[in-house]
This record gives C-alpha cells, structure tokens and sequence, in this order.
C-alpha cells in the first residue's frame, strides 16, 4: 500500500500516515509560470495499491487537475489499483438539471475520475448521496457521524436539540437525535437563488435548550447564520453548529463572527486558511483515523460499513 497527496490537503495525508507509523509517499506537484500543472512520481509503484488524499476543494480546479494527472501517472507507471481518497467531492451540487441548458457537473467529474484510470473512490458526507451512481466503480460513501457524535456527547449534556437547517437535511439530522435520545428540530427556508437563503420559520420546540444545527457543509454560511438567529428569537439559550466540511467561501467567516452561533465545529477534511484559521469560533476535529482505518479496510479486502455500526 503506498499513499500519495497533491497541494490540496497534506497535513490530512500526513496524518493518515502517522496512523500507519509510515511516510508519505513522494510525488512532486509543481505549477509552471503559465498555471500548467506538472507531476512526477517519485518512487516505484508498479503493482502496487495507491490511494491519492486529494479533496477537490479550493481552488478546486487546480486540485482537482492534480487529482486527474496523478492518477494518470500512477496507471501508466503500471500501479495495480488506484483509489481516490476525496474527503469533499467538489461540484457535488451540481448533481442534476434544474435549468433548461445546464450541465450535470458532479456526473462530468465522476466520468473523468474513471477515464484516468482511477478504480476505486473513498469519500466523505456526499452532499447527494445518488452521486454514487453517477460512478461505474466502487465508491465508499463515509460519515464524519462518528467523530461529531463523539464531539457532541462530550460537550454536551442531554438539554439539548439537534437542528435540521433546512428540509433536505432532515434525514441527517434524525439520525444524529436518534443516536443521542434527543429532540429534533427543523428550519423551514426558502432559498431564493444560489448562496442566498432566507429562514421563515422553526418546526418544533428549542425554548431553553442548547441548539445544534447540523449540517453537511458550510459555504457562504447564510443558511446556519440565519437559522441560528430564528433558533434564539424561538428562545434557545445558546446555538452550535456542526458540519463535515468547512467550504467557507465569500463573507462566511465574517457572518459567522457576526452571527449568534457561539461555536463552529468543522472536520479538516478541508484545510482552512487565512481568517478561517484564525477565527476563535471555528473548531476543527480530526477525521484522519476514521481515514485511515477504511483506506485500511480497503487495501485488506474488509468491510468498510463495519466502522459505523
């Protein structure tokens, strides 16, 4: 088993490889003056079973270009299995017409995966789970679930309310009530356009307890900003906020600043930078271990859903 990371996260690739007391594999990935991507494997890999930690988050372009060449260069230096280790699947939103003349973007992704010859796709929180048939390989389909319930239950006692931020993350979020014998809430929104959100009303009873809104990712943060302030008008003593992955675009960490969520708990499936970094309001928990026991259960030929029963 050998594992290779590009630019997009390598402290998570590391990480994943302090739990098998073993280096990272060397590939160079390097950028010419024109914006050309270049890659060249350093080491021998011929039969042997890759895995590529590469989410396709910003600039998800570029990483996802790393991805693709990687993967192309590990198949024609004869590597027996290449497995694509995306934590976020970028364009994942884009996963089916809802105009007239648009592309399915996350199919056209998924296509491109399997042309260079990758065999095999580990992710994390899907925003579609349908996504996974868009492939014609094996994709695992994992859950930060795990390490935010731990998170939950040791920060929290049993007044508390879990939080759908909208209708299609219901499902989520009942698991997440069922898991910790709590009550659910919802948050009927009305979304105008894209990255704009508009919160009308909470489904269920908050008054006095500690709201947690739960959530795939956060982007812009307009949802969970505005949902957190219905969720304190509602009367919730206090409002968190969980997602898998912490996007963090535009004016998200601005607002979230601004906002009444007392604390962001985030995974480091994607890596943050600049003021997200430096936001006392964002938490970061770990999901490298849970990684790497799959890319583990993987590589050994065992089951991957057995970490989550």
């Amino acid at each position: 088993m050998m594992v290779f990371t590009g630019n997009a996260n390598p402290r998570l690739a590391e990480d994943i490889c302090d739990y098998f007391h073993a280096p990272l594999n060397v590939v160079e990935v390097k950028t010419f003056s024109d914006g050309e991507i270049f890659v060249e494997i350093g080491e021998n890999v011929r039969g042997r079973d890759v895995f590529i930690v590469q989410p396709t988050c910003t600039p998800v372009n570029d990483n996802l270009m790393e991805l693709l060449l990687m993967a192309d260069a590990l198949r024609r230096s004869s590597a027996r299995r290449i497995t694509a280790v995306m934590p976020y699947y970028g364009y994942a939103r884009q996963d089916r017409k809802v105009a007239p003349r648009v592309p399915i973007s996350a199919k056209i992704v998924a296509e491109m995966l399997m042309v260079v010859g990758i065999r095999r796709v580990l992710t994390m929180d899907l925003h579609s789970g349908q996504i996974q048939g868009f492939f014609n390989i094996p994709v695992d389909n994992m859950y930060a679930a795990p390490v935010l319930l731990g998170d939950i239950k040791n920060n929290f006692d049993s007044d508390v309310v879990m939080v759908s931020p909208d209708a299609g993350g219901v499902e989520r979020t009942r698991a997440f009530a069922k898991r910790l014998d709590v009550d659910l809430a919802i948050i009927d929104k009305r979304r105008e356009r894209a990255n704009v959100a508009e919160a009308m009303n909470v489904i269920g009873d908050v008054a006095g307890k500690s709201a947690i809104l739960l959530d795939d990712m956060v982007d812009t943060a307009g949802t969970l900003c505005s949902a957190a302030a219905m969720l304190i008008e509602d009367g919730a003593k206090e409002v968190y906020a969980y997602c898998s992955h912490a996007v963090l675009s535009g004016p998200a960490v601005k607002r979230i600043n601004d906002s009444m969520i007392k604390s962001l708990i985030v995974t480091n499936s994607i890596p943050l930078h600049g003021e997200a970094a430096d936001c006392k309001k964002i938490r970061v928990l770990s999901i490298s271990e849970l990684l790497a026991k799959a890319i583990h259960c993987i590589h050994s030929e065992d089951s991957v859903s057995s970490l989550f029963v």
